[in-house]
Parts: C-alpha cells; sequence; structure tokens
C-alpha cells in the first residue's frame, strides 16, 4: 500500500561530507548515508508493553524514512534452538522468503516518496525478488539484472512480481557492471542493496527487533552471512543506534562468514590464504569486491568481531542439521550455523557467549 510522504531525508558522503537530496553514490565515488540516524528522545519503553503491530515499522523513531511501500513485514521469530546452544531468528518468514524485505521496504518507500517511476537493482536472487515485490506494491515498474546462473525459484519470484530480468554471464561483478551501465544511461533509478543507504536503514531493525524479543538486552555475538554486508551492517548500525539512544548497554561482537574464493573481509583480515577454496553452495554470498568493505572492516573492528570462509561441506552439512531440526532454509542460511561451530571450535566463543544467529532465505527458493 503507498501513502503520502514527507521529502526523504538528505545523503552524505563519509570521504568528502558532499549532501546531496538523492543520489545513488557521491560524485567522488565512495557510498552515501544519511546526514544524520534520529534517535528516539525518551527511555526504552516496557518491552511487555511495546506495540509492534506495525512490524518492523514500530520503530520509526530509528528510521530515517516513512511507511509509504509496506506488506506489514518484521517482528520474525525468535527462537531457541538448543543443538546449537542459540538462538535463531527467522528471517525467511519474511513476504518474498528473505531478509532482504526489510531493506526493501524501507529503499521503496524513499522511491515512492521521490516519486520514482522505475527502479533497477543487480542481485543473485533475494534481493531482487525482494525489490520486485515492493516496487509491485508501490506500483512502480522494475527491472532487474540477474546472472544467468540464478536459480529458477528466484527467478521465478521476480518475473511473477511484473519485474523484467535481464540475465548476465559471467562472474556475479559482471551483473553489477551491467546494471550500473543501465543505469547511468538512464534506465531507472538505482534501487541497490549495496549501495543505498535507505536498504541499511532497513536492515538496521533486525537489531532493535532482536533487542525488544530479549528485553533490551542485546546478545553477546551474531553470527551472520557477510557479502555486501547488507545485514551486517544493518545490525551494527542498529545495536549502535539502540545504545546511542540509551536502550540498550552494548553492541554485540560481529562474527561474519563469507563463502570460500569469494572472501574479500576474510583476505583483508587474514590473508589470501584464509579466504581460499570453493563454495558455490552460498551463492547469496559471492560477493568479491563489496562496495562498502572499509564500512565492514571498521565494524568488524569496533566490535570485536572477525571473519571466516568456509567451504562447501560445511554449509551442506549444517544445512541438512537445519532441516533436520525444522528450519526449512535455503544453503546460504546455513553459512552461519556452520560458522558458529568453527568459532566455538576456535574459542572465539566461550561455552558461556550469549548468540544470535540469523537464518536468512527461505529453502523454498533452493
Amino acid at each position: 500500500m503507498t501513502t503520502s510522504s514527507p521529502s526523504p531525508p538528505p545523503l552524505r558522503c563519509g570521504s568528502c561530507g558532499a549532501t546531496y537530496a538523492d543520489r545513488w553514490r557521491c560524485e567522488c565515488g565512495h557510498p552515501l548515508d544519511y546526514a544524520e540516524q534520529p534517535l528516539p528522545d525518551r527511555a526504552a519503553p516496557d518491552p511487555a508493553s511495546f506495540d509492534a503491530r506495525d512490524g518492523l515499522w514500530s520503530f520509526a523513531e530509528f528510521i530515517p524514512e516513512s511507511p509509504a511501500v509496506t506488506l506489514g513485514e518484521g517482528m520474525t521469530p525468535l527462537v531457541d534452538a538448543p543443538a546449537w546452544d542459540a538462538q535463531f531468528k527467522l528471517e525467511y518468514v519474511f513476504p518474498s522468503g528473505s531478509f532482504k524485505d526489510r531493506g526493501a521496504t524501507t529503499m521503496l518507500s524513499r522511491a515512492a516518496a521521490l516519486g520514482v517511476d522505475t527502479v533497477v537493482e543487480d542481485s543473485s536472487g533475494n534481493a531482487g525478488a525482494a525489490v520486485a515485490t515492493y516496487a509491485a506494491r508501490a506500483g512502480i515498474d522494475a527491472e532487474i539484472y540477474v546472472p544467468a546462473s540464478v536459480k529458477e525459484a528466484k527467478l521465478a519470484a521476480i518475473r511473477r512480481a511484473g519485474a523484467a530480468t535481464v540475465e548476465t554471464e559471467g562472474p556475479r561483478q559482471a551483473t553489477t557492471d551491467a546494471c550500473v551501465a543501465a543505469v547511468e544511461a538512464g534506465a531507472g533509478w538505482y534501487a541497490s542493496h549495496a549501495w543505498n543507504p535507505a536498504f541499511f536503514a532497513g536492515t538496521a531493525t533486525f537489531a532493535y527487533e532482536t533487542a525488544l524479543q530479549r528485553d533490551w538486552d542485546a546478545p553477546d555475538a551474531v553470527v551472520l552471512p557477510l557479502g555486501h554486508g547488507t545485514l551486517f551492517l544493518g545490525v551494527y548500525r542498529g545495536f549502535r543506534a539502540l545504545q546511542q539512544a540509551g536502550w540498550t548497554d552494548s553492541v554485540p561482537r560481529l562474527l561474519g562468514v563469507q563463502a570460500a574464493g569469494a572472501a574479500p573481509i576474510v583476505e583483508a583480515l587474514h590473508g589470501e590464504a584464509a579466504a581460499a577454496g570453493e563454495n558455490d553452495a552460498a551463492d547469496g554470498i559471492q560477493i568479491a569486491e563489496p562496495v562498502r568493505k572499509r564500512q565492514i572492516l571498521d565494524a568488524v573492528d569496533d566490535t570485536d568481531g572477525d571473519a571466516i570462509a568456509l567451504g562447501a561441506d560445511a554449509v551442506d552439512a549444517a544445512l541438512d542439521d537445519l532441516h533436520a531440526a525444522g528450519f526449512y532454509t535455503e544453503s546460504t542460511s546455513a553459512v552461519a550455523p556452520a560458522a558458529l561451530s568453527v568459532y566455538r571450535d576456535r574459542d572465539v566463543l566461550g561455552p558461556d557467549d550469549d548468540v544470535v544467529v540469523p537464518l536468512t532465505g527461505s529453502g523454498l527458493k533452493r
């Protein structure tokens, strides 16, 4: 449902300081973010009386955009997972089947407020499905660039939402390059889950929901998949905002996991050998050049976090365990539970550490 919205807030470049009413990246080439992060001016409310009927938009005090385009998304379950000694947050129950709906609702709300007619996005599947779904909700045309190797279930989800698809050959970066060329040629507004700060404002709601569901108690750590860093940076920014608002006392350690052979954050932290290998199972995080790499590394450093790379065998085994326990996820969702075991084996996480793990995408898209 689309409703009237005020003008979206301005954007600022953290590198050169330039500000814009709206632009997909700075003229200097760096990513843009909001000029200001809104924060509530009240104490944390009683969790038992917090009204969460508006889903993730219940945290509007933290979100720079207005809810112009929504499907009631958010407030995904946070459940105990005894076999993993952790809590799983079931992000795969979103309308389009992945956590990417968090960013799609805020990003398409910005697009609607700007009066955008057509959005263009590049994606390996889940982000494209989310953008297509919320564009359909907004009555905005969408064109999604995807790798030729995209899974058929994800391609079908994009097309059934009415979006046009453009398939590209070659590595994942080739899809981005083709999409950017189309945007620069005037194809439409770049609804990029990697570049657009409105998307990260949406993924930050993972932190707000988790904190509420835990009575405003932040976990010791969050273990999560890491590709472009859309969830990783969102979780970091969300918990940082909660701490700044005085609603929580701490920011959890952020422990990422990348696909072996496509692990630039791991390589930057631990060297080329630690990032080597292959992992075609985790297609959702096959990102060789994340555009916010510096911001991801800063978040790792600020939270005393880390990142590791895993091969396909570990992911396949973890996926079987998830399905056997009733968590019907896709392969990329299994990287975080697999990494949880590795982090514990390496004593990065202790036996008493309180850990939350997102399960990011539905097994119906396998």
